[in-house]
């Protein structure tokens, strides 16, 4: 007799159906396991026989053959053990043989029979409700299965023997809730920021509109501050976007009991970040640090000190929106919709351009600094600011700065403004102005005649390049729906000007 168990394989986001097959037949006895597992599927035998032993059922002296079908299809995780362990126990009888027909099966066990978190219980939940079938997953993520659909069936057990009980009906797994981690309140704050009132007008434009940033200066002058910052002016992830961003994280494994939070993500990967760690790879293809910032923001400090290669990795996420991966045994491909947020010295000694400060290898030292960074990836960077140093004056001047709270209103009302003219433009997909259409941003961000003037003038005399040209147009959107302006007008080109040529000295280097 085969008995047969529902499960799934994971290709980038999505949940591939698996059939895992049992059979218990004479023959020379042991336990093996096909299909294209990998050590740790091939390691589950083991596992499955001390949760059984430990469970009160012994294997009977037989050949057990485990079959995951399909078997060109690569098998990789431990959750393959509870559908592996319901398997045998169905085809030994110790629970109805349909009992599991309409259900799909998550699960690694520890030798005492008890059922321990896995990964991806999100994404298996969603294609578990997409075939009409419930899910059997670990208590302890049945929170985050609950958030795939109100209708979807699921059983949450702690035990085999507990699982064993409910299908003989001495016990009854209850459905469990949603969970949502509670809101942060103490998230750092605008106000703690003295002076530098251009770079806090150019980080609430990248706020408004979704644009990438860069800030130049010295040490000390609050770059990291600022940054650190903008995640308490962004508005909170739409419920499509919670769901895009907690599949990643479920995935990834980082989704902490099961909680789903609609706090955009906000990722600070160490300078010392490989490629991999960026944009994902390894042995199991795992999503990188530019797909965990999916929806959210990238924050990469001291951005020259990463290698050129993992910086030049970010121009296709940058662009597309996601992350492909390709390997001789892997494709894949993850969302990667992010917002660039970068701070840097000047050079390497931090102190370029300072009053009074001579750098002991000249002009040679900030040159080769910022030529770490090349052209095609600054020309994917909208807002470029210069930070100052900040004075004793602008520490002791009196007075309470603007809070979070305050920027974060006029970030939302813009936010909404930009979403409600994409849905009548029917691209109910973007959501904000750095993810315009280069089709549709000379329709929605046509500047009036003087506006139109300057930005021809500005073309010809500065050379933009055509990403360039729409990059503008988009920031002047921007800075005209922080006024609700209806029309973009010249004053909104300017400021959307200076914002880019701030970064030719880059450029130069680069």
């Amino acid at each position: 007799m085969v008995s047969r168990v529902s499960t799934v394989s994971f290709q980038g986001i999505s949940a591939v159906p698996v059939d895992v097959q049992v059979m218990v037949a004479p023959g020379k006895i042991g336990m093996n396991i096909v299909g294209l597992p990998d050590k740790a599927v091939a390691e589950s035998r083991d596992r499955v026989q001390a949760a059984l032993h430990a469970s009160g059922l012994a294997l009977p002296a037989k050949k057990v053959t485990v079959n995951l079908a399909p078997a060109d299809l690569p098998k990789e995780g431990s959750h393959f053990d509870l559908p592996i362990a319901l398997g045998l126990m169905a085809a030994l009888g110790a629970i109805p043989a349909d009992a599991l027909a309409n259900y799909v099966v998550l699960g690694e066990l520890s030798l005492d029979g008890t059922i321990t978190p896995v990964a991806g219980i999100l994404p298996a939940a969603i294609g578990a409700n997409g075939e009409g079938k419930g899910l059997i997953c670990p208590a302890d993520c049945g929170s985050e299965a609950a958030w795939a659909s109100a209708d979807l069936d699921i059983l949450a057990p702690r035990s085999l023997i507990a699982m064993a009980n409910h299908f003989r009906g001495t016990q009854v797994l209850t459905r469990p809730e949603p969970a949502i981690r509670d809101a942060v309140d103490n998230l750092p704050d605008l106000s703690d920021i003295k002076g530098q009132e251009t770079a806090k007008r150019a980080l609430e434009v990248a706020a408004a509109g979704g644009h990438n940033l860069l800030m130049s200066g010295p040490p000390g002058s609050g770059k990291s501050m600022l940054a650190a910052r903008l995640a308490s002016i962004l508005p909170p992830l739409s419920p499509a976007e919670l769901l895009e961003v907690s599949m990643i994280h479920s995935i990834a494994g980082q989704l902490s009991g099961g909680e789903l939070s609609d706090r955009r993500p906000f990722r600070a990967p160490h300078h010392s970040a490989s490629m991999a760690a960026m944009v994902g790879g390894g042995m199991r293809a795992k999503p990188g640090e530019v797909s965990l910032a999916h929806n959210g923001v990238l924050f990469l400090d001291e951005f020259p000190e990463f290698t050129p290669q993992v910086l030049d990795s970010l121009r296709q996420p940058l662009e597309s929106g996601e992350s492909v991966i390709a390997r001789a045994n892997h494709h894949v491909s993850y969302p990667a919709r992010i917002q660039l947020i970068a701070a840097m010295n000047p050079c390497r000694c931090g102190m370029a351009g300072e009053p009074g400060h001579v750098c002991a290898r000249g002009a040679r030292c900030q040159a080769d600094y910022q030529a770490r960074i090349s052209g095609p990836l600054l020309d994917r960077i909208d807002l470029r600011i210069t930070v100052p140093a900040v004075t004793a004056i602008d520490l002791i001047k009196p007075g309470a700065s603007e809070t979070s709270a305050q920027v974060a209103c006029r970030v939302a009302m813009a936010r909404e403004r930009q979403k409600q003219r994409f849905l009548q433009l029917g691209q109910p997909s973007v959501t904000c102005n750095a993810l315009c259409p280069t089709s549709l941003i000379e329709t929605v961000a046509s500047p009036d005649a003087a506006g139109m003037t300057l930005l021809h003038d500005a073309a010809e005399k500065m050379k933009f390049s055509a990403r360039a040209y729409h990059r503008i147009l988009k920031v002047a959107r921007t800075l005209a729906d922080l006024e609700d302006a209806e029309t973009v007008g010249r004053l909104h080109i300017a400021e959307s000007i200076s914002y880019r040529i701030a970064g030719n000295a880059l450029s130069a280097a680069a």
